[in-house]
């Protein structure tokens, strides 16, 4: 029998000590280390690196083979994977807890007709999932459940079944009897997706894995977890919010700027197919505070709906509240106004939020966020048929944003009248070509002079 081997492992970054150590030295975590056997046990599976059959071959000699890829029948899914799923891609699925991440995979398993899907579950078990189903509504009679927690035993199915698109559900609950640690550790994550990384590229295969997501957010476990996967998907949603968003965080066969929009909805997810028409109110009496910007994410124009407060301070300091944009800087706005355009709102509280519930990291957003707290400070509504898309820089100049013509077309195409952007952009566009009004600004008391005139 193969001696016992024994480390530590940092269960916040996954870095490896010979001893305990009360700060980890590479995410500067505290007591965060905990001991793990690492001895494996004698496998069948190792391959000998005199047996490897694999030699060196010139860039120029390799032959270019058509990258395949399955269509889901979720769109939004498709646009965040670049068009498709890739057989034997390995992707990790992560969000909060309750954010909707099982209901996504298991409405894509329902809804895959001609797939053979297998949907792993360690954390509920079939009858659990079932409900979940009924919920959503059966349609795919190919859509397989298994409640099993143990790696070799989940190995061994996949082989006998032969799915088209396997689920795991989630990657924190998996363990393998060649590792003696418990679930969940750095030891069990790290080899657990390594099988099954080597047999979704073995098999060609796409396997889908859930990760849980620590308190700062990222996905629990060893970082090398993200670094094995080919594709990292992030659902990101607010639970007072109907709106979930699937953004892609790493992605080798495709863009990593493109989002997914999804309504969360009792029968499951619903595509949000524009999202600008939801994220806009439809008020009709004009308040003030409140302004349109035009955001691009990806390659997909969204238009949102900016709302300020400003207000005396009733304390001695004032508040500075954002909800879904960097509060850093916000008050970098807020001291350009101050100190370039003269307006005194160091003794004011402010508050901003983007409606809808989404997070939005655009600097085209600057230009109306600027607006909507001029238009609450001198309490004068802006006209509804505005709307905004410009950066606003340390010395008070409006800059440009870049494919300002696609912005200029999702605000024509819901019917805005006109569309302020900084003068710099007026070089790159034809302005003919569009039927919306283009009012070019330099500098921000530009902006105040022609909105409140």
């Amino acid at each position: 029998m193969a001696k016992l081997k024994k480390a530590y492992f940092c269960q916040n970054c996954g870095a490896q000590a010979s001893k305990w150590v009360g700060k980890c030295p590479s995410c500067g975590e505290w007591n965060t280390y905990v001991e793990e056997i690492i001895e494996k046990g004698n496998s069948n599976s190792t391959v000998k690196s005199s047996q490897s059959k694999s030699k060196p071959v010139a860039v120029q000699d390799v032959e270019n083979q058509p990258q395949l890829r399955y269509r889901t029948p979720n769109q939004e899914l498709n646009r965040v994977l670049g068009g498709g799923i890739v057989p034997g891609a390995l992707h990790l699925f992560g969000g909060e807890p309750g954010i909707g991440k099982s209901t996504l995979l298991l409405q894509l398993g329902l809804a895959w007709q001609g797939i053979k899907v297998l949907y792993v579950s360690g954390e509920e078990s079939q009858q659990q999932i079932k409900m979940r189903a009924e919920r959503i509504g059966i349609s795919n009679k190919q859509c397989f459940l298994l409640a099993e927690t143990n790696l070799q035993s989940i190995l061994q199915h996949l082989e006998k079944e032969a799915a088209d698109v396997i689920v795991i559900d989630s990657i924190q609950t998996l363990h393998s009897s060649l590792i003696e640690s418990s679930a969940g550790s750095i030891s069990q994550i790290r080899e657990c997706a390594g099988e099954l990384m080597r047999f979704a590229k073995q098999s060609s295969t796409p396997v889908f894995l859930v990760g849980h997501i620590n308190k700062e957010g990222s996905i629990a476990g060893p970082k090398v977890l993200e670094h094995m996967v080919d594709v990292v998907l992030q659902f990101e949603g607010d639970r007072n919010h109907m709106y979930r968003i699937l953004r892609s965080a790493k992605n080798r066969f495709g863009p990593t700027n493109e989002l997914g929009i999804f309504e969360m909805q009792g029968s499951g997810l619903k595509e949000v197919a524009n999202p600008s028409e939801i994220l806009i109110s439809n008020r009709k009496e004009q308040l003030s505070g409140s302004a349109i910007a035009s955001s691009l994410e990806g390659m997909r124009p969204i238009l949102i709906e900016i709302q300020a407060l400003v207000s005396s301070a009733a304390y001695g300091t004032p508040q500075r509240s954002a909800t879904g944009f960097d509060l850093r800087r916000l008050n970098m706005l807020l001291a350009v106004l101050e100190k370039r355009c003269g307006f005194r709102l160091a003794s004011k509280d402010v508050f901003l939020n983007l409606a809808g519930g989404i997070k939005v990291e655009d600097p085209a957003l600057d230009l109306a966020i600027v607006s909507a707290i001029l238009s609450s400070t001198e309490d004068i509504p802006i006209a509804p048929k505005v709307c905004f898309a410009a950066e606003v820089g340390l010395s008070g100049e409006i800059r440009p944003v870049n494919k300002v013509d696609q912005r200029i077309q999702e605000a024509q195409k819901l019917g805005f009248e006109k569309m302020f952007i900084s003068k710099y952009n007026l070089k790159s566009i034809q302005t003919t070509d569009f039927k919306i009004e283009l009012i070019s600004v330099g500098k921000v008391e530009e902006v105040f002079n022609k909105l409140f005139s």
